[in-house]
């Protein structure tokens, strides 16, 4: 993370000149006027570390705009989006929240995928009155800071990693009825660490016991000598809240060195390239809490997959497709509901959600800014995922 301060502290000195520009401006200042469109500013992880999660959101934000314009928009006007490319670094998602507000003058930011590129926002969001909609940003800091106070304009449609430790740990001690675990978490990671924390609270409470705690860092590669320490602590199960990139890797080395017990994570692992990286075999006897499953029979959800199928030379869309799908969706939603584009409505809109029904669930949001929906349990089964069983919150 040090690389980044030098551009941090660029972005902070940026940001202070675009406020202090923005110091009279009206509460709506971003409402669009009486544009023929509807701008909403796109910052995802579209290259760099976790390109991965960035690239399927917007495969489905695109799919979702689509449909909406072509139904004639809301209120008769089109969606219209400019995307950024914040490069998987929080100083570039603070650059491009800085960009899309005052320079393009964007309704709302639909990103960025991670925690910690979105919380990079949540400030110029606030300041701008500006409506910052993570897809899958699941850190309770993303809308509610560490100081205690609510993000006003920010908002989520992923669910939040303590509800996903909860599942994992449940999982464990309930549905696999094991009694020991360990935890192998990304120390540099919010997301990891939260979800870490949340899983050994819940475990403990169910009479578990964690009989190992390692951390590993991004970047890393070789986990050897971790996993080894870990495995002689005989657990019966291993929960390793992570990103795609290193999970990967841990999970083939894992079984490399002999350990065959059930190994699971959390919706971090959800990308085609899991499979390349740990290969189909060693990811047998894994699962993940996730956000929704392909397979799901539910007609709207299998009208989204033949869409994407279709639109995709026959890939089958993952959680984080499905997330940038209903993100569009959701604030479309608000819009509508807020009769236009002031952004003061829109968040009072987005507020007021109750019983939306979507593709990875039916959404409320929580006086938090959090959606109260299900999670999905699913299993690796020669490379494919397999849904296991549903946990409503």
């Amino acid at each position: 993370m040090k690389k980044n301060w030098a551009k941090m502290f660029m972005a902070s000195t940026l940001l202070a000149g675009v406020l202090a520009g923005c110091s009279g401006a009206k509460e709506s200042s971003n409402s669009g006027g009486d544009s023929k469109t509807i701008k909403v500013g796109v910052n995802l992880e579209l290259s760099g570390g976790v390109a991965s999660y960035g690239e399927s959101l917007e495969n489905g934000i695109d799919i979702a705009v689509d449909e909406i314009n072509k139904k004639g928009g809301i209120k008769g006007k089109k969606i219209e989006l400019v995307k950024v490319d914040n490069k998987s670094e929080a100083a570039e998602a603070t650059n491009g929240a800085i960009k899309l507000t005052s320079q393009d003058k964007v309704t709302a930011i639909i990103g960025a995928a991670t925690s910690g590129n979105t919380v990079a926002q949540a400030q110029i969001a606030n300041d701008t009155k500006t409506i910052l909609l993570t897809p899958s940003g699941t850190s309770p800091n993303v809308t509610v800071a560490d100081n205690g106070k609510l993000n006003e304009y920010v908002f989520r449609t992923s669910f939040i990693d303590p509800f996903q430790g909860i599942v994992a740990a449940n999982f464990a001690s309930k549905e696999l009825k094991l009694n020991n675990a360990a935890i192998f978490a990304d120390s540099a990671s919010d997301y990891a660490k939260g979800l870490a924390a949340s899983f050994k609270e819940t475990y403990e409470k169910a009479g578990g016991k964690v009989v190992a705690e390692e951390a590993y860092v991004a970047k890393d590669t070789d986990f050897r000598a971790t996993l080894t320490r870990i495995k002689a602590k005989n657990p019966q199960f291993i929960f390793i809240p992570g990103y795609y990139e290193e999970v990967g890797l841990i999970v083939k080395q894992a079984r490399e060195l002999g350990i065959t017990v059930p190994l699971m994570g959390a919706d971090g692992w959800d990308s085609p390239k899991l499979v390349e990286l740990a290969g189909a075999d060693a990811l047998n006897n894994t699962f993940i809490t996730n956000h929704y499953t392909s397979g799901d029979p539910d007609e709207t959800i299998q009208k989204f997959v033949t869409t994407y199928k279709e639109k995709f030379n026959g890939e089958s869309p993952n959680a984080f497709n499905a997330l940038g799908y209903d993100t569009v969706y959701l604030l479309a939603d608000a819009i509508e509901r807020a009769g236009g584009t002031d952004t003061t409505k829109i968040k009072e809109a987005l507020e007021k959600t109750k019983d939306l029904s979507r593709i990875t669930g039916t959404i409320t949001i929580d006086k938090d800014h959090n959606p109260v929906k299900s999670a999905t349990v699913l299993e690796y089964k020669d490379g494919k995922q397999v849904f296991n069983t549903k946990v409503n919150p």
